[in-house]
């Protein structure tokens, strides 16, 4: 299979699949426990049927949308994720130029491989930076102080986090940064020799955004679920996050929202925007996928805060779904990050590609030509 014959999320997810040694792969497609929320966030949509309208004149289709003061040609942005550089060399450069060229939004994380200051520098479009709230204050304000003066127009906080999912693929393989590897983790990297190849002739991998508070050197090795355990703080507190949106004074998203008191306690607080999240199913296994939670909150809060959603999102009409429950956006994760594995930001151009098209024509075929068209008397649920 190549970059060419791939036309939908799963093409590109079987073609990472060939490229990607076996313990990144699981890293990106994994899920907590049983992966009960994994797999329900994408069977959420398949309980919901769209209703079209025809002969409303669709020559032209506008999909832009503003979020969170941010103008987006299209009502999808790439979700922050941790680690890009090791799917693909060119990390987050590539799907920065990829929402670049199709005028959308990405996030970058704080557990990021290229800093958000050059990010921030090269690539005119709206940037997020996500981060966690850890049990050092100091080093909470010194993260968003570092991206005021990047110029980040977005802060968003993960709140979902504050412990590791388990995540039992990740734990089979060994799988950590810096990477200790366990037997059978390490026969599947042999197994995929071009993989460390490229990661061995390209530049050093790094966490630019903790590289100054984080110790990764002396072969002491601090793995995901251990910066989440040891360095986050579990008694984060909604006061605490109040006084974080106060002292960046301008858009600020929580990310990992899903019940209705959390996202009215957000707009009270002063919350531009939240989106509801249960981690791609990599937190809490069990919990209610995202599309089924979206009407009840925007009915409590969608006229205060920008609502906004992300799990599951593999279609167009996927998004179509979302967008006439009310959600301002949707934000995709493993849908760029499989391109982003199999072809760099050839792959992740190509996906985006693919979804605005989907996206347009489903438009069409509903008989919409804006996003603020698109409504609940256009969904039936089984």
């Amino acid at each position: 299979m190549r970059l060419r014959d791939c036309y939908n999320f799963h093409d590109f997810r079987a073609l990472a699949r060939r490229r990607l040694p076996g313990p990144i792969f699981d890293y990106i497609d994994g899920g907590a426990d049983d992966e009960v929320t994994l797999r329900q966030n994408a069977a959420s949509f398949e309980h919901c049927d769209l209703v079209p309208n025809v002969l409303r004149g669709v020559e032209k289709v506008d999909l832009s949308v503003t979020v969170m003061g941010q103008k987006l040609a299209m009502p999808v942005y790439c979700s922050p994720t941790a680690l890009q550089r090791l799917f693909h060399h060119e990390g987050e450069r590539a799907v920065a130029a990829a929402t670049a060229r199709y005028g959308t939004m990405f996030g970058v994380s704080s557990l990021g491989t290229v800093s958000l200051e050059e990010l921030r520098r090269t690539y005119e479009t709206p940037q997020v930076y996500q981060f966690y709230f850890h049990k050092d204050r100091g080093l909470n304000h010194a993260m968003m102080q570092r991206a005021k003066e990047a110029g980040v127009e977005v802060m968003m906080l993960t709140v979902d986090s504050i412990t590791g999912g388990n995540r039992e693929r990740d734990l089979r393989t060994g799988f950590s940064i810096p990477l200790k590897l366990t037997l059978g983790g390490m026969i599947q990297f042999a197994l995929k020799p071009m993989w460390g190849i490229n990661y061995l002739t390209h530049e050093r991998f790094k966490l630019p955004q903790l590289e100054d508070h984080v110790d990764m050197s002396g072969g002491v090795a601090i793995s995901i679920s251990r910066y989440f355990t040891e360095m986050l703080d579990p008694s984060m507190t909604w006061d605490d996050v109040a006084d974080m949106v106060q002292l960046w004074g301008g858009q600020f998203c929580l990310k990992g929202i899903m019940s209705v008191d959390d996202a009215k306690s957000a707009a009270g607080i002063g919350c531009t925007g939240i989106i509801l999240s249960n981690h791609g199913g990599r937190q809490l296994d069990g919990s209610r996928a995202s599309f089924d939670q979206l009407a009840e909150i925007v009915d409590a809060v969608g006229d205060r805060i920008d609502v906004m959603m992300d799990g599951g999102i593999q279609r167009g009409t996927h998004v179509l779904k979302a967008l006439s429950l009310g959600a301002r956006a949707v934000g995709v994760g493993r849908f760029y990050l499989y391109p982003l594995a199999a072809a760099g930001q050839a792959g992740v151009e190509r996906a985006l590609g693919l979804l605005r098209a989907e996206i347009e024509r489903g438009m069409r075929l509903m008989g919409c030509t804006a996003v603020d068209q698109l409504s609940r008397g256009n969904l039936r649920f089984r």
